[in-house]
């Protein structure tokens, strides 16, 4: 066998090797049940009165016409920052054209899943403004960063496990995109478009975030942007 065909052959074992384990390990962490109430059976959760609400918040309504979901099951990092700089003015924005240059996807899936400190490290590259990874909240701390998620000149991503909330699911990234205090509702632009935008109990969200990122051993977390 030619030299270039065995290294052809090499790689080719290699990189399906790295796809199945990542298979494997995304299996294994979504394939566990959590003994909770989905918050889909929540009466807040999709409510069309409060979403209607919602939407009005000064920056929820800066998403509300651009909506852009997740094209493939491992990019929610992606779409998360496409939305997020599609708030702020940037509407040629796409998933691919997010992870352009970056390394980081290049089989076109992101297996098993882009961590928090990874899709800052995108950010920062295609974006001006200041990204900031913020870990180890308590829930007040949490519920100050709702508040502050209607502020026009702020915009925030949720890295968070669905299991606490619907009792099933892996890791996953999505904008944070606004808060009724009055019912300490956080407003989530989920980019699963199974799912679309819905509103939690703020304790629910904060235990979903509270979770270890198991590939890293860190906890999840948000990233804050600040527009220069």
């Amino acid at each position: 066998m030619r030299t270039r065909t065995k290294i052809l052959l090499g790689l080719l074992l290699c990189v399906t090797g790295v796809v199945g384990y990542g298979y494997a390990k995304y299996r294994e962490l979504t394939g566990r049940r959590w003994d909770v109430v989905s918050i889909d059976t929540l009466p807040t959760y999709q409510d069309e009165g409060r979403l209607a609400r919602a939407w009005t918040l000064p920056v929820a309504h800066e998403y509300a016409d651009g909506i852009r979901y997740q094209t493939r099951g491992s990019s929610c990092g992606p779409a998360s920052l496409a939305n997020i700089l599609g708030s702020l003015g940037d509407d040629d924005d796409t998933e691919d054209e997010i992870l352009e240059g970056t390394g980081y996807c290049w089989l076109g899936q992101c297996i098993p899943g882009l961590t928090l400190d990874e899709v800052a490290e995108i950010a920062r590259a295609k974006t001006d403004a200041e990204v900031t990874v913020i870990r180890d909240l308590d829930l007040e701390g949490f519920r100050e960063h709702l508040r502050r998620s209607n502020e026009p000149g702020r915009r925030y991503l949720i890295n968070f496990h669905r299991g606490p909330l619907f009792t099933t699911g892996g890791g996953h990234h999505s904008p944070l995109i606004g808060y009724l205090e009055d019912e300490d509702l956080a407003f989530v632009l989920d980019v699963n478009e199974a799912f679309e935008p819905w509103l939690v109990p703020a304790p629910r969200l904060f235990a979903a975030m509270d979770t270890v990122d198991d590939s890293t051993e860190l906890e999840r977390g948000l990233l804050l942007f600040e527009p220069g």
